[in-house]
């Protein structure tokens, strides 16, 4: 049943964040770049976490640092959108410790900095009134075919 509930999460995972990925496709006959949903970022942004933890809790910090990048990307995009620094503010220091602790390979800090990025995600989430959006540490990997192993 885990693995069904898996293969269903990273279907959905994938197919959600497919028109977040290409900022440059043009939509229509105005001519004008595409600019993505922030639903669709945030689907995105979820599938970024899932990886980013995995990516940390196996000492695969270059993954970890790639998955912060593009966190980091997308996230101020949505800061765009919405106009002002809200997002920043709620997981700026997140991404910064985690950025750090990275940096140090250091997976005790990794845990701490992603819990704090994680209660910024949820500050933000509830500051937008869209508190009932309650992010959490994964518990499952939906991603059986990426390995999350430090390379050699």
């Amino acid at each position: 049943m885990k693995l069904v509930f898996a293969a269903c999460l990273a279907a959905l995972l994938v197919a959600s964040s497919a028109g977040a990925h290409d900022m440059t496709v043009h939509a229509g006959t105005d001519d004008q770049p595409y600019t993505p949903k922030i639903d669709d970022i945030m689907a995105a942004q979820q599938m970024r976490h899932i990886k980013l933890w995995f990516a940390g809790r196996a000492g695969d910090w270059p993954l970890a640092d790639y998955e912060i990048d593009k966190l980091k990307d997308a996230f101020d995009e949505v800061n765009k959108q919405l106009g002002g620094d809200t997002v920043e503010k709620a997981i700026g220091p997140g991404i910064s410790a985690l950025e750090k602790a990275v940096e140090a390979k250091d997976r005790g800090a990794f845990t701490n900095a992603f819990d704090q990025l994680t209660a910024g995600c949820n500050n933000c989430h509830q500051t937008l009134d869209h508190a009932y959006i309650a992010i959490q540490r994964p518990v499952l990997l939906p991603y059986s075919d990426q390995s999350f192993a430090t390379p050699k």
